[in-house]
Protein backbone atom coordinates (compact mmCIF):
# COMPACT_ATOMS: atom_id res chain seq x y z
CA UNK A 1 0.00 0.00 0.00
CA UNK A 2 1.90 3.03 -1.21
CA UNK A 3 1.81 6.67 1.02
CA UNK A 4 -1.18 7.96 -0.67
CA UNK A 5 -3.36 5.21 0.12
CA UNK A 6 -2.38 4.66 3.63
CA UNK A 7 -5.16 5.02 6.19
CA UNK A 8 -4.50 7.10 9.14
CA UNK A 9 -5.30 4.91 12.32
CA UNK A 10 -5.46 8.02 14.72
CA UNK A 11 -8.82 9.50 13.00
CA UNK A 12 -11.28 9.07 15.92
CA UNK A 13 -14.24 8.91 12.95
CA UNK A 14 -12.91 4.93 11.69
CA UNK A 15 -13.58 4.02 15.00
CA UNK A 16 -17.09 3.19 17.45
CA UNK A 17 -17.53 4.23 20.87
CA UNK A 18 -17.39 1.37 23.01
CA UNK A 19 -20.53 2.08 25.41
CA UNK A 20 -22.61 3.60 22.10
CA UNK A 21 -21.72 0.35 20.76
CA UNK A 22 -22.72 -1.88 23.61
CA UNK A 23 -25.88 0.59 23.63
CA UNK A 24 -26.80 -0.15 19.61
CA UNK A 25 -26.13 -3.86 20.45
CA UNK A 26 -29.22 -3.94 22.93
CA UNK A 27 -30.96 -2.01 20.76
CA UNK A 28 -30.68 -4.95 18.02
CA UNK A 29 -31.70 -7.68 21.07
CA UNK A 30 -35.05 -4.93 21.28
CA UNK A 31 -35.44 -5.60 17.56
CA UNK A 32 -35.79 -9.15 18.38
CA UNK A 33 -38.60 -8.30 20.89
CA UNK A 34 -40.65 -6.63 17.99
CA UNK A 35 -40.40 -9.15 15.25
CA UNK A 36 -43.64 -10.83 14.41
CA UNK A 37 -42.46 -13.80 13.15
CA UNK A 38 -40.82 -15.07 16.80
CA UNK A 39 -43.30 -16.71 18.70
CA UNK A 40 -44.52 -13.95 21.41
CA UNK A 41 -43.50 -15.30 24.47
CA UNK A 42 -39.68 -15.45 23.10
CA UNK A 43 -40.32 -11.94 22.09
CA UNK A 44 -41.58 -11.48 25.87
CA UNK A 45 -37.95 -12.96 26.51
CA UNK A 46 -36.00 -10.96 24.23
CA UNK A 47 -37.52 -7.93 25.71
CA UNK A 48 -36.57 -8.80 29.21
CA UNK A 49 -32.94 -9.71 27.69
CA UNK A 50 -32.48 -6.10 26.30
CA UNK A 51 -34.00 -4.75 30.01
CA UNK A 52 -31.29 -6.97 31.93
CA UNK A 53 -28.14 -6.01 29.55
CA UNK A 54 -29.32 -2.33 30.28
CA UNK A 55 -29.24 -3.01 33.80
CA UNK A 56 -25.69 -4.40 33.58
CA UNK A 57 -24.27 -1.57 31.38
CA UNK A 58 -25.81 0.93 33.54
CA UNK A 59 -23.74 -0.78 37.16
CA UNK A 60 -20.61 -1.43 34.75
CA UNK A 61 -19.92 1.14 32.27
CA UNK A 62 -21.95 3.95 33.04
CA UNK A 63 -20.78 3.50 36.68
CA UNK A 64 -17.31 3.29 35.62
CA UNK A 65 -17.38 6.66 33.08
CA UNK A 66 -19.19 8.64 35.94
CA UNK A 67 -16.08 7.72 38.58
CA UNK A 68 -13.97 8.95 35.60
CA UNK A 69 -15.65 12.59 35.86
CA UNK A 70 -15.64 12.28 40.05
CA UNK A 71 -11.63 11.35 40.09
CA UNK A 72 -11.85 14.55 37.37
CA UNK A 73 -10.92 12.51 34.54
CA UNK A 74 -12.26 14.87 31.74
CA UNK A 75 -9.66 14.08 29.06
CA UNK A 76 -10.76 11.48 25.96
CA UNK A 77 -8.57 8.05 26.48
CA UNK A 78 -10.22 5.47 23.74
CA UNK A 79 -9.21 5.89 19.97
CA UNK A 80 -12.35 6.97 19.29
CA UNK A 81 -11.45 10.45 20.98
CA UNK A 82 -14.23 10.98 23.14
CA UNK A 83 -14.31 12.19 26.76
CA UNK A 84 -16.39 10.98 29.98
CA UNK A 85 -18.94 14.10 29.86
CA UNK A 86 -19.50 13.65 26.28
CA UNK A 87 -19.55 10.00 26.27
CA UNK A 88 -22.30 10.31 28.85
CA UNK A 89 -24.41 13.04 27.30
CA UNK A 90 -24.48 10.69 24.33
CA UNK A 91 -25.19 7.29 26.22
CA UNK A 92 -28.47 9.25 28.62
CA UNK A 93 -29.50 10.42 24.87
CA UNK A 94 -29.49 7.03 23.48
CA UNK A 95 -30.58 5.24 26.54
CA UNK A 96 -33.45 6.81 26.93
CA UNK A 97 -34.97 6.14 23.18
CA UNK A 98 -34.15 2.89 24.14
CA UNK A 99 -36.20 2.65 27.07
CA UNK A 100 -38.63 4.24 25.88
CA UNK A 101 -39.29 1.83 23.13
CA UNK A 102 -38.58 -1.32 25.20
CA UNK A 103 -42.05 0.08 27.41
CA UNK A 104 -43.74 1.14 23.76
CA UNK A 105 -42.79 -2.61 22.86
CA UNK A 106 -44.19 -3.92 25.99
CA UNK A 107 -47.78 -1.49 26.24
CA UNK A 108 -48.91 -1.46 22.40
CA UNK A 109 -47.49 -4.48 20.88
CA UNK A 110 -47.07 -7.13 23.36
CA UNK A 111 -49.78 -6.57 25.93
CA UNK A 112 -52.48 -6.62 23.38
CA UNK A 113 -51.23 -9.69 21.64
CA UNK A 114 -50.53 -11.53 25.19
CA UNK A 115 -54.28 -10.51 25.73
CA UNK A 116 -55.66 -12.20 22.40
CA UNK A 117 -54.65 -15.50 23.79
CA UNK A 118 -55.84 -15.21 26.71
CA UNK A 119 -52.72 -14.09 28.78
CA UNK A 120 -53.93 -11.27 30.86
CA UNK A 121 -52.38 -8.60 33.36
CA UNK A 122 -55.28 -7.29 35.29
CA UNK A 123 -54.90 -3.81 36.03
CA UNK A 124 -56.19 -2.71 39.27
CA UNK A 125 -59.42 -0.82 37.96
CA UNK A 126 -60.11 -4.03 35.78
CA UNK A 127 -60.41 -6.02 38.80
CA UNK A 128 -63.88 -7.61 39.56
CA UNK A 129 -65.27 -8.43 42.98
CA UNK A 130 -63.94 -11.70 43.62
CA UNK A 131 -60.87 -10.46 42.16
CA UNK A 132 -60.79 -7.51 45.00
CA UNK A 133 -60.91 -10.10 47.66
CA UNK A 134 -58.14 -12.62 46.48
CA UNK A 135 -56.22 -9.83 45.99
CA UNK A 136 -57.12 -8.72 49.88
CA UNK A 137 -56.38 -11.70 51.25
CA UNK A 138 -53.00 -12.35 49.25
CA UNK A 139 -51.99 -8.84 50.76
CA UNK A 140 -52.98 -9.93 54.14
CA UNK A 141 -51.25 -13.17 54.15
CA UNK A 142 -48.16 -13.27 52.00
CA UNK A 143 -47.19 -9.61 51.60
CA UNK A 144 -48.04 -7.63 54.20
CA UNK A 145 -46.12 -9.73 56.81
CA UNK A 146 -43.24 -9.07 55.16
CA UNK A 147 -43.31 -5.15 54.42
CA UNK A 148 -41.53 -2.53 56.71
CA UNK A 149 -42.47 1.27 56.12
CA UNK A 150 -40.49 3.42 56.83
CA UNK A 151 -41.41 7.19 57.62
CA UNK A 152 -39.49 10.06 56.54
CA UNK A 153 -38.44 12.37 59.32
CA UNK A 154 -35.79 13.48 61.46
CA UNK A 155 -35.87 10.41 63.54
CA UNK A 156 -36.24 7.77 60.45
CA UNK A 157 -33.73 8.99 57.85
CA UNK A 158 -34.12 7.99 54.18
CA UNK A 159 -33.48 4.23 53.99
CA UNK A 160 -30.79 2.32 52.63
CA UNK A 161 -31.90 0.63 49.18
CA UNK A 162 -31.08 -1.83 47.20
CA UNK A 163 -29.29 -2.24 43.73
CA UNK A 164 -32.44 -2.65 41.23
CA UNK A 165 -35.22 -3.54 44.04
CA UNK A 166 -38.47 -2.38 43.86
CA UNK A 167 -39.43 0.13 46.21
CA UNK A 168 -42.10 2.66 46.69
CA UNK A 169 -42.35 5.99 48.15
CA UNK A 170 -45.83 7.46 49.34
CA UNK A 171 -47.55 10.50 49.89
CA UNK A 172 -49.21 10.61 53.52
CA UNK A 173 -51.43 13.36 54.93
CA UNK A 174 -52.30 12.98 59.00
CA UNK A 175 -50.80 12.39 61.89
CA UNK A 176 -49.62 8.77 63.26
CA UNK A 177 -50.44 7.71 66.68
CA UNK A 178 -48.05 9.58 68.43
CA UNK A 179 -48.48 12.35 66.82
CA UNK A 180 -45.69 13.37 64.08
CA UNK A 181 -46.80 14.29 60.69
CA UNK A 182 -44.70 12.98 58.17
CA UNK A 183 -45.36 13.94 54.61
CA UNK A 184 -43.52 11.34 52.77
CA UNK A 185 -42.76 6.89 53.51
CA UNK A 186 -40.84 4.64 51.91
CA UNK A 187 -41.74 0.95 51.52
CA UNK A 188 -39.40 -1.53 50.02
CA UNK A 189 -40.39 -4.82 48.57
CA UNK A 190 -38.21 -7.92 49.34
CA UNK A 191 -36.71 -9.89 46.73
CA UNK A 192 -38.51 -12.72 48.10
CA UNK A 193 -41.56 -11.99 46.77
CA UNK A 194 -42.65 -12.52 43.29
CA UNK A 195 -43.47 -9.80 41.16
CA UNK A 196 -45.95 -11.78 38.92
CA UNK A 197 -49.16 -13.32 40.83
CA UNK A 198 -51.27 -15.98 39.38
CA UNK A 199 -54.60 -15.06 40.25
CA UNK A 200 -57.01 -18.47 40.18
CA UNK A 201 -59.30 -19.11 37.03
CA UNK A 202 -62.36 -19.14 39.38
CA UNK A 203 -61.74 -15.81 40.94
CA UNK A 204 -60.55 -13.76 37.69
CA UNK A 205 -62.29 -16.09 34.82
CA UNK A 206 -59.63 -16.66 33.25
CA UNK A 207 -57.11 -19.26 33.52
CA UNK A 208 -53.88 -17.04 32.73
CA UNK A 209 -54.30 -13.95 34.39
CA UNK A 210 -51.90 -12.37 36.85
CA UNK A 211 -51.42 -9.24 38.81
CA UNK A 212 -48.06 -6.97 39.33
CA UNK A 213 -46.87 -7.11 43.03
CA UNK A 214 -46.63 -3.20 42.45
CA UNK A 215 -50.82 -3.08 41.78
CA UNK A 216 -51.18 -5.15 44.81
CA UNK A 217 -49.25 -2.92 47.02
CA UNK A 218 -50.57 -0.04 45.65
CA UNK A 219 -53.76 -0.82 46.06
CA UNK A 220 -53.70 -1.55 49.73
CA UNK A 221 -50.89 0.67 51.10
CA UNK A 222 -52.67 2.70 52.89
CA UNK A 223 -52.91 -0.21 55.63
CA UNK A 224 -49.43 0.36 56.28
CA UNK A 225 -49.97 3.73 57.77
CA UNK A 226 -53.28 3.57 60.25
CA UNK A 227 -54.94 6.71 60.79
CA UNK A 228 -53.52 8.49 57.80
CA UNK A 229 -54.03 8.57 54.23
CA UNK A 230 -51.82 7.88 51.55
CA UNK A 231 -52.49 10.51 48.92
CA UNK A 232 -50.21 8.59 46.48
CA UNK A 233 -48.20 5.78 45.81
CA UNK A 234 -44.85 5.20 43.46
CA UNK A 235 -42.44 2.86 42.47
CA UNK A 236 -38.94 3.34 41.75
CA UNK A 237 -35.92 1.87 41.44
CA UNK A 238 -32.05 2.70 42.01
CA UNK A 239 -29.22 1.27 39.76
CA UNK A 240 -25.95 1.40 41.55
CA UNK A 241 -22.25 0.76 40.84
CA UNK A 242 -21.79 -2.61 40.85
CA UNK A 243 -17.87 -3.07 40.11
CA UNK A 244 -15.93 -4.65 42.53
CA UNK A 245 -12.77 -2.92 43.75
CA UNK A 246 -10.11 -4.94 44.73
CA UNK A 247 -6.19 -3.91 44.66
CA UNK A 248 -4.88 -7.82 43.96
CA UNK A 249 -1.39 -6.06 44.12
CA UNK A 250 -2.10 -5.10 47.63
CA UNK A 251 -4.01 -7.84 49.27
CA UNK A 252 -2.95 -11.67 50.17
CA UNK A 253 -5.85 -13.39 49.75
CA UNK A 254 -7.75 -12.85 46.87
CA UNK A 255 -11.06 -14.62 47.69
CA UNK A 256 -11.50 -12.87 51.40
CA UNK A 257 -10.72 -9.24 49.73
CA UNK A 258 -13.79 -10.21 46.56
CA UNK A 259 -16.38 -11.78 49.94
CA UNK A 260 -15.42 -8.14 51.66
CA UNK A 261 -16.48 -6.38 48.44
CA UNK A 262 -19.88 -8.04 47.50
CA UNK A 263 -22.04 -5.84 50.30
CA UNK A 264 -20.75 -2.92 48.65
CA UNK A 265 -22.38 -4.08 45.28
CA UNK A 266 -25.98 -3.84 46.85
CA UNK A 267 -25.33 -0.37 48.12
CA UNK A 268 -22.55 1.43 45.88
CA UNK A 269 -23.10 4.72 44.28
CA UNK A 270 -26.56 5.12 42.50
CA UNK A 271 -26.22 5.90 38.91
CA UNK A 272 -29.59 5.62 37.57
CA UNK A 273 -33.42 6.32 39.04
CA UNK A 274 -36.09 4.46 36.94
CA UNK A 275 -39.82 6.15 38.31
CA UNK A 276 -43.09 5.87 37.49
CA UNK A 277 -44.41 7.98 34.62
CA UNK A 278 -46.94 9.30 37.24
CA UNK A 279 -44.36 10.62 39.91
CA UNK A 280 -45.36 14.39 40.55
CA UNK A 281 -41.81 16.28 39.92
CA UNK A 282 -41.52 17.33 43.35
CA UNK A 283 -41.50 13.28 44.37
CA UNK A 284 -38.62 12.94 41.60
CA UNK A 285 -36.57 15.95 42.44
CA UNK A 286 -36.66 14.92 46.20
CA UNK A 287 -35.56 11.20 45.00
CA UNK A 288 -32.89 12.63 43.12
CA UNK A 289 -31.45 14.87 45.65
CA UNK A 290 -31.45 12.01 47.77
CA UNK A 291 -29.32 9.73 45.34
CA UNK A 292 -27.13 11.96 44.54
CA UNK A 293 -28.30 12.15 40.96
CA UNK A 294 -28.89 14.48 37.88
CA UNK A 295 -32.06 15.24 35.86
CA UNK A 296 -30.19 13.06 32.55
CA UNK A 297 -29.54 10.21 35.71
CA UNK A 298 -33.69 9.95 35.21
CA UNK A 299 -35.88 7.61 33.62
CA UNK A 300 -39.75 7.61 33.53
CA UNK A 301 -41.61 4.60 32.50
CA UNK A 302 -44.93 3.25 31.40
CA UNK A 303 -45.51 0.12 33.56
CA UNK A 304 -43.39 -2.05 36.22
CA UNK A 305 -39.83 -0.60 36.81
CA UNK A 306 -38.11 -4.05 36.38
CA UNK A 307 -39.60 -5.36 32.79
CA UNK A 308 -37.01 -8.31 33.69
CA UNK A 309 -39.21 -9.65 36.06
CA UNK A 310 -41.28 -10.99 33.49
CA UNK A 311 -39.01 -13.59 32.32
CA UNK A 312 -41.13 -15.53 35.19
CA UNK A 313 -44.25 -15.45 32.80
CA UNK A 314 -43.49 -18.28 30.01
CA UNK A 315 -42.40 -20.74 32.99
CA UNK A 316 -46.27 -19.70 34.82
CA UNK A 317 -48.20 -20.16 31.50
CA UNK A 318 -48.42 -24.11 29.72
CA UNK A 319 -48.70 -22.37 26.15
CA UNK A 320 -45.94 -24.68 24.23
CA UNK A 321 -47.48 -22.92 21.40
CA UNK A 322 -46.31 -19.43 21.89
CA UNK A 323 -42.48 -20.20 22.70
CA UNK A 324 -39.59 -22.05 20.45
CA UNK A 325 -40.26 -25.94 20.33
CA UNK A 326 -38.29 -27.87 22.14
CA UNK A 327 -34.77 -28.80 21.09
CA UNK A 328 -32.69 -31.74 21.65
CA UNK A 329 -29.08 -31.74 21.05
CA UNK A 330 -27.81 -34.46 18.95
CA UNK A 331 -24.88 -36.72 20.29
CA UNK A 332 -21.79 -37.22 17.55
CA UNK A 333 -22.43 -40.75 16.21
CA UNK A 334 -18.62 -41.38 17.45
CA UNK A 335 -20.16 -41.69 20.56
CA UNK A 336 -22.38 -44.28 19.79
CA UNK A 337 -20.13 -47.72 20.30
CA UNK A 338 -20.50 -48.75 23.88
CA UNK A 339 -16.43 -47.84 24.75
CA UNK A 340 -15.54 -45.10 27.14
CA UNK A 341 -14.61 -41.55 25.82
CA UNK A 342 -11.29 -42.21 26.60
CA UNK A 343 -11.45 -45.19 23.95
CA UNK A 344 -12.62 -42.70 21.50
CA UNK A 345 -10.65 -40.42 21.71
CA UNK A 346 -7.80 -42.22 20.97
CA UNK A 347 -9.04 -43.05 18.27
CA UNK A 348 -9.34 -39.36 16.91
CA UNK A 349 -10.49 -35.76 18.21
CA UNK A 350 -14.07 -34.93 18.88
CA UNK A 351 -14.96 -31.31 17.84
CA UNK A 352 -18.53 -30.76 19.13
CA UNK A 353 -20.36 -27.30 18.21
CA UNK A 354 -23.19 -26.42 20.90
CA UNK A 355 -26.22 -26.02 21.25
CA UNK A 356 -26.50 -27.94 18.35
CA UNK A 357 -24.41 -30.77 19.60
CA UNK A 358 -25.10 -32.11 23.10
CA UNK A 359 -22.46 -31.04 25.74
CA UNK A 360 -23.01 -34.30 27.74
CA UNK A 361 -20.14 -36.08 26.04
CA UNK A 362 -17.70 -33.44 28.31
CA UNK A 363 -19.66 -33.71 31.56
CA UNK A 364 -19.44 -37.73 30.70
CA UNK A 365 -15.51 -37.38 30.22
CA UNK A 366 -15.07 -35.96 33.96
CA UNK A 367 -17.77 -38.40 35.17
CA UNK A 368 -15.59 -41.60 33.95
CA UNK A 369 -12.19 -39.89 34.91
CA UNK A 370 -13.58 -39.49 38.33
CA UNK A 371 -14.46 -43.04 38.57
CA UNK A 372 -11.94 -44.40 37.01
CA UNK A 373 -9.20 -46.29 39.16
CA UNK A 374 -6.62 -45.94 36.38
CA UNK A 375 -7.32 -41.41 35.81
CA UNK A 376 -4.16 -40.05 38.74
CA UNK A 377 -5.14 -36.22 37.87
CA UNK A 378 -7.49 -34.15 36.81
CA UNK A 379 -7.28 -30.46 36.14
CA UNK A 380 -10.10 -27.90 35.20
CA UNK A 381 -10.47 -23.96 34.85
CA UNK A 382 -13.73 -22.76 36.00
CA UNK A 383 -15.63 -19.40 35.84
CA UNK A 384 -19.48 -19.73 35.17
CA UNK A 385 -21.06 -23.41 36.16
CA UNK A 386 -24.59 -22.44 37.60
CA UNK A 387 -26.04 -24.24 40.72
CA UNK A 388 -26.00 -28.15 40.89
CA UNK A 389 -23.14 -28.98 38.08
CA UNK A 390 -22.82 -32.28 37.49
CA UNK A 391 -19.29 -31.30 36.36
CA UNK A 392 -18.51 -29.60 39.87
CA UNK A 393 -20.53 -33.14 41.72
CA UNK A 394 -17.86 -35.29 39.35
CA UNK A 395 -15.01 -33.11 40.22
CA UNK A 396 -15.91 -33.34 44.05
CA UNK A 397 -16.35 -36.95 43.88
CA UNK A 398 -13.01 -37.45 41.88
CA UNK A 399 -11.02 -35.79 45.08
CA UNK A 400 -13.17 -37.76 47.31
CA UNK A 401 -12.04 -40.95 45.05
CA UNK A 402 -8.44 -39.72 45.80
CA UNK A 403 -7.39 -38.53 42.73
CA UNK A 404 -5.41 -34.99 42.20
CA UNK A 405 -7.62 -32.75 41.52
CA UNK A 406 -6.59 -28.99 40.80
CA UNK A 407 -9.24 -26.62 39.86
CA UNK A 408 -8.85 -22.58 38.68
CA UNK A 409 -11.53 -21.01 39.89
CA UNK A 410 -11.63 -17.64 38.37
CA UNK A 411 -13.00 -15.46 41.13
CA UNK A 412 -14.03 -12.23 39.44
CA UNK A 413 -16.36 -13.88 36.74
CA UNK A 414 -18.54 -10.31 37.30
CA UNK A 415 -21.93 -11.12 39.27
CA UNK A 416 -20.97 -14.56 39.39
CA UNK A 417 -18.11 -14.10 41.82
CA UNK A 418 -20.47 -14.56 45.27
CA UNK A 419 -21.45 -18.02 43.49
CA UNK A 420 -17.27 -18.74 42.82
CA UNK A 421 -16.30 -17.98 46.16
CA UNK A 422 -18.50 -20.49 47.21
CA UNK A 423 -17.20 -23.43 44.71
CA UNK A 424 -13.94 -22.37 45.90
CA UNK A 425 -14.94 -23.18 49.56
CA UNK A 426 -16.66 -26.94 48.28
CA UNK A 427 -13.49 -27.55 46.47
CA UNK A 428 -11.69 -27.29 49.12
CA UNK A 429 -13.50 -28.95 51.74
CA UNK A 430 -12.89 -32.46 49.71
CA UNK A 431 -8.98 -31.96 49.23
CA UNK A 432 -9.08 -30.31 45.78
CA UNK A 433 -6.00 -27.98 44.78
CA UNK A 434 -7.43 -24.26 44.58
CA UNK A 435 -6.24 -21.46 43.04
CA UNK A 436 -7.78 -18.23 41.56
CA UNK A 437 -5.84 -17.29 38.24
CA UNK A 438 -3.48 -15.16 37.66
CA UNK A 439 -3.61 -11.33 39.41
CA UNK A 440 -4.00 -8.89 37.12
CA UNK A 441 -5.40 -11.24 34.57
CA UNK A 442 -8.47 -13.20 33.95
CA UNK A 443 -9.19 -16.60 33.45
CA UNK A 444 -11.35 -17.25 31.16
CA UNK A 445 -10.47 -20.18 28.83
CA UNK A 446 -12.23 -23.38 28.91
CA UNK A 447 -9.57 -26.16 29.81
CA UNK A 448 -9.80 -29.78 30.89
CA UNK A 449 -6.95 -32.27 30.95
CA UNK A 450 -7.38 -35.89 32.66
CA UNK A 451 -3.82 -37.35 33.04
CA UNK A 452 -4.20 -41.55 32.86
CA UNK A 453 -1.99 -44.52 33.54
CA UNK A 454 -2.43 -47.08 30.51
CA UNK A 455 0.23 -49.81 30.19
CA UNK A 456 3.14 -48.39 32.67
CA UNK A 457 2.58 -45.21 30.95
CA UNK A 458 0.86 -41.42 31.34
CA UNK A 459 -1.68 -40.51 28.35
CA UNK A 460 -3.17 -37.16 28.89
CA UNK A 461 -6.73 -36.45 27.33
CA UNK A 462 -7.97 -32.70 27.07
CA UNK A 463 -10.64 -30.69 26.25
CA UNK A 464 -10.88 -26.96 25.28
CA UNK A 465 -13.52 -24.47 24.19
CA UNK A 466 -15.45 -21.58 23.64
CA UNK A 467 -17.46 -20.50 26.61
CA UNK A 468 -17.79 -21.87 29.96
CA UNK A 469 -18.25 -25.37 31.44
CA UNK A 470 -21.98 -24.57 31.93
CA UNK A 471 -24.06 -27.57 31.17
CA UNK A 472 -27.10 -25.19 30.67
CA UNK A 473 -25.94 -22.17 28.68
CA UNK A 474 -24.35 -24.83 26.47
CA UNK A 475 -27.74 -25.75 25.66
CA UNK A 476 -28.47 -21.82 24.33
CA UNK A 477 -24.89 -20.03 23.60
CA UNK A 478 -23.08 -20.69 20.62
CA UNK A 479 -19.37 -22.59 21.47
CA UNK A 480 -16.96 -25.03 19.85
CA UNK A 481 -15.12 -27.81 21.69
CA UNK A 482 -12.46 -29.61 21.07
CA UNK A 483 -12.04 -33.06 23.07
CA UNK A 484 -8.64 -34.33 21.84
CA UNK A 485 -5.86 -37.14 22.85
CA UNK A 486 -3.07 -35.53 20.40
CA UNK A 487 -0.48 -35.57 22.03
CA UNK A 488 0.99 -31.85 21.51
CA UNK A 489 -2.12 -30.34 22.36
CA UNK A 490 -2.38 -32.29 25.45
CA UNK A 491 1.30 -30.56 26.43
CA UNK A 492 0.11 -27.55 25.90
CA UNK A 493 -2.58 -27.82 28.07
CA UNK A 494 -0.67 -29.41 30.70
CA UNK A 495 1.63 -26.41 30.33
CA UNK A 496 -1.00 -23.92 30.78
CA UNK A 497 -2.51 -25.22 33.77
CA UNK A 498 1.60 -25.11 35.39
CA UNK A 499 1.77 -21.82 34.53
CA UNK A 500 -1.97 -20.89 35.91
CA UNK A 501 -1.03 -22.45 39.44
CA UNK A 502 2.72 -22.27 39.46
CA UNK A 503 5.33 -19.26 38.99
CA UNK A 504 8.27 -18.84 35.97
CA UNK A 505 8.14 -17.89 32.63
CA UNK A 506 6.10 -18.54 29.66
CA UNK A 507 7.17 -21.72 27.90
CA UNK A 508 7.17 -22.37 24.30
CA UNK A 509 3.42 -23.55 23.29
CA UNK A 510 3.51 -26.51 20.06
CA UNK A 511 -0.22 -25.87 18.88
CA UNK A 512 -1.90 -23.40 20.96
CA UNK A 513 -2.08 -19.27 21.19
CA UNK A 514 -1.93 -17.84 24.50
CA UNK A 515 -2.75 -14.55 25.88
CA UNK A 516 -1.57 -12.78 26.52
CA UNK A 517 1.93 -13.63 24.90
CA UNK A 518 0.80 -14.73 21.43
CA UNK A 519 -2.64 -14.78 20.48
CA UNK A 520 -2.83 -10.78 19.56
CA UNK A 521 0.29 -10.95 17.43
CA UNK A 522 -0.05 -14.39 15.83
CA UNK A 523 -3.86 -13.19 15.25
CA UNK A 524 -2.79 -9.80 13.95
CA UNK A 525 0.04 -11.60 11.31
CA UNK A 526 -3.06 -13.92 10.13
CA UNK A 527 -4.71 -10.86 9.20
CA UNK A 528 -1.42 -9.03 7.30
CA UNK A 529 -1.36 -12.50 5.66
CA UNK A 530 -4.68 -12.75 4.44
CA UNK A 531 -4.54 -9.26 2.98
CA UNK A 532 -0.70 -9.63 1.31
CA UNK A 533 -2.73 -12.98 -0.13
CA UNK A 534 -6.13 -10.74 -1.51
CA UNK A 535 -3.70 -8.18 -2.79
CA UNK A 536 -1.85 -10.92 -4.50
CA UNK A 537 -5.00 -12.13 -6.50
CA UNK A 538 -5.12 -15.29 -4.15
CA UNK A 539 -7.62 -16.92 -2.43
CA UNK A 540 -8.20 -15.42 1.16
CA UNK A 541 -10.41 -15.20 3.46
CA UNK A 542 -10.80 -13.83 7.10
CA UNK A 543 -13.62 -15.85 9.50
CA UNK A 544 -14.51 -13.99 13.01
CA UNK A 545 -16.64 -15.08 15.79
CA UNK A 546 -16.93 -13.09 18.96
CA UNK A 547 -18.87 -11.69 21.45
CA UNK A 548 -17.68 -8.45 20.76
CA UNK A 549 -14.00 -6.28 19.66
CA UNK A 550 -12.08 -3.74 21.21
Amino acid sequence: MDAETQIDLTNPELYFNRELSLLEFNRRVLEQAKDEATPLLERLKFLCISNRNLDEFFEIRVAGLKQQVEFGSLVPSGADKMAPPENLARISEVAHEIVEEQYRVFNEDLIPKLQSECIRFLKRDKWNNKVVQWVRRHFINEVLPVLTPIGLDPSHPFPKVLNKALNFIVVLEGKDAFGRASDLAVVQAPRSLPRLIHIPENYSGGENDFVFLSSIIHAHVGELFPGMSAAGCYQFRITRNSDLFVDEEEIDDLMHAIQGELGSRRYGDAVRLEVASNTPEKVVQYLLQKFSLQPDDLYRVKGPVNLNRLMALPDLVDRPDLAYPPFTPSIPAVFDREETIFDTLKRGDVLLHHPFESFNPVVELVRQAAADPDVLAIKQTLYRTGPDSPLVDALAEAAKNGKEVTVVVELRARFDEEANIQLATRFQEVGAHVVYGVVGHKTHGKLLLVVRKEKKKLKRYAHLGTGNYHATTARLYTDLGLMTADKEVCEDVHKLFQQLTGLGKATRLKKLLQSPFTLHQTIVDYIHREAANARAGKPARIIAKMNSLI
